[in-house]
């Protein structure tokens, strides 16, 4: 008997939680940081297709870091708030994309863009 919620290509669970504390990072910085330590753990386990998404989540947490470095530099020049803003809205869209090819179980489009 089949179960038709059952995942047969890999488990989805922590893919899911990454993103989820990613999204949560935005108010609690420290559970960004915890997201990518679970992806760099877990970023060889399972079926290709989940692999990227690991990638993509390590991807997403360097970038993300490299936009707050650059928002605080430019926080000088008024600049750097502009910059925090977009790294809000590339965040939240780059999770909810990832989340949707998770539960469709496909991998990340493009995985290695900058933008979404």
């Amino acid at each position: 008997m089949n179960d038709i919620n059952a995942v047969p290509n890999g488990d989805t669970s922590g893919a899911k939680l990454v993103y989820i504390l990613y999204l949560v990072g935005l108010i609690f910085g420290i559970t960004g940081i915890i997201g990518v330590i679970m992806a760099y753990v877990n970023k060889d386990d399972g079926p290709d297709w989940l692999q990227s998404h690991y990638r993509f989540q390590i991807r997403t947490f360097w970038m993300g870091l490299l936009f707050m470095i650059v928002g605080g530099i430019l926080l000088i020049v008024l600049i750097g708030w502009f910059i925090y803003l977009f790294w809000v809205v590339w965040l939240i869209i780059r999770c909810i994309k990832g989340l949707k090819q998770l539960d469709l179980q496909q991998p990340v489009k493009d995985e290695k863009t900058w933008m979404f």
